[in-house]
């Protein structure tokens, strides 16, 4: 016998709010819009970095480092040794470290810019939210007060009322920051 789950079963897709269903197709049109705004260098370094960053390829390397570490030990036979010091392959994979790691930043460039981007919608979006439970709160006081429904001595009521000035907060926390 199985115990009840302690979780709600999510809504199927068919279910999901309207703003919901309308919210997921626009973020994924913009991901479809930057990807084909995307140049050629950056498409490039993506399927170069997606293709490093697969098992694939660590398979492709271990094969390769392998034989050429038995063919120049000398273990396979009849194939003559071509980098019996191995100086050759250290550079191979020295030159080749260093153009991976370029692609892996270019990548990570743009990552980072998209993940900017979704910050700075977020902070609006916040900012947005903040400013209309603010709103809201004012009109609920005044409900309240026109039903004589005594509100005035809750300090918290008062707080969420005030807006927020987002330099303010940006402020103290750089003030916070500089302490530690």
């Amino acid at each position: 016998m199985t115990s009840p789950s302690p979780t709600v079963q999510p809504p199927r897709p068919d279910r999901l709010s309207h703003s919901l269903r309308r919210n997921i197709k626009a973020l994924e049109a913009r991901r479809r819009q930057q990807a084909a705004r995307a140049t050629l260098q950056d498409r490039v370094a993506d399927a170069i970095t997606g293709f490093t960053g697969s098992m694939r390829f660590v398979y492709l390397h271990l094969a390769l480092y392998t034989a050429w570490i038995l063919v120049n030990l000398g273990v396979v036979p009849g194939v003559p040794r071509f980098d019996p010091s191995f100086v050759v392959l250290a550079m191979v994979a020295s030159v080749e470290a260093i153009f991976l790691s370029t692609f892996v930043l270019i990548s990570q460039n743009r990552m980072a810019a998209a993940a900017d981007q979704r910050a700075d919608l977020d902070l609006q979006i916040s900012l947005l939210t903040e400013h209309e439970l603010t709103k809201l709160a004012e009109t609920v006081v005044a409900i309240a007060e026109r039903l004589d429904i005594p509100v005035a001595g809750d300090p918290e009521l008062r707080e969420v009322q005030k807006d927020i000035a987002p330099e303010a907060v940006l402020d103290a926390i750089q003030a916070q920051q500089g302490k530690g």
